[in-house]
């Protein structure tokens, strides 16, 4: 495991399209989200120890945040080839085990991860409304083995902004975690 942290892409840059299938096979594209408040893209996998961390928190977080019109993705970009805990046979027994009650993606190319600049896992993206990026950054600031509780709170806070009308903070701390797990030959240009 390489520790990485997130390329930090830049405050405003508007959502990059997506067009993948869920852990069921339906195809979940970014215009599906376009009457919701806000949306929340998060690049993670299922074996990454980062992401494993605040899987509870995470799942809890959606169940907070659905039903005041935020909507909510998550994406798993590694190479199912050489990770098979990240197939999406596995994906969908994920979904279960942690409960989450969002889409989670497979991006097989890889081709979306590229486009969001995806380093690591989790990697966090808040857009606002007219899906421009707001946030960018870590859950909060517990870590696997530290003894800081798993709350959410920067993604919080960011996400209350959002939803009262309010800035969100320019100051924001990158996520950290496993790197996503490229495809032999397809990594990106970006690091």
């Amino acid at each position: 495991m390489a520790l990485t942290p997130s390329t930090m892409l830049p405050l405003g840059t508007s959502a990059p399209d997506f067009n993948l299938p869920d852990t069921n096979g339906k195809t979940v594209s970014l215009p599906d989200f376009k009457d919701h408040a806000a949306l929340l893209v998060i690049f993670m996998c299922n074996h990454c120890p980062y992401v494993i961390h605040l899987r509870a928190a995470l799942a809890q977080l959606a169940r907070d945040y659905a039903p005041r019109n935020v909507g909510i993705v998550g994406i798993s970009s590694n190479d199912a080839k050489n990770y098979p805990a990240d197939s999406p046979a596995k994906m969908q027994e994920e979904v279960k085990i942690a409960g989450y009650i969002f889409p989670y993606l497979y991006d097989e190319t890889q081709a979306v991860a590229k486009s969001y600049r995806a380093a690591c896992t989790p990697d966090i993206f808040l857009f606002d409304k007219t899906r421009q990026l707001v946030y960018r950054g870590q859950f909060d600031a517990s870590r696997p083995h530290t003894q800081v509780p798993v709350t959410g709170h920067d993604l919080r806070v960011a996400l209350d902004a959002v939803l009262t009308g309010q800035p969100v903070a320019a100051k924001q701390i990158p996520s950290i975690g496993c790197n996503i797990k490229w495809q032999a030959g397809n990594e990106p240009d970006y690091f």
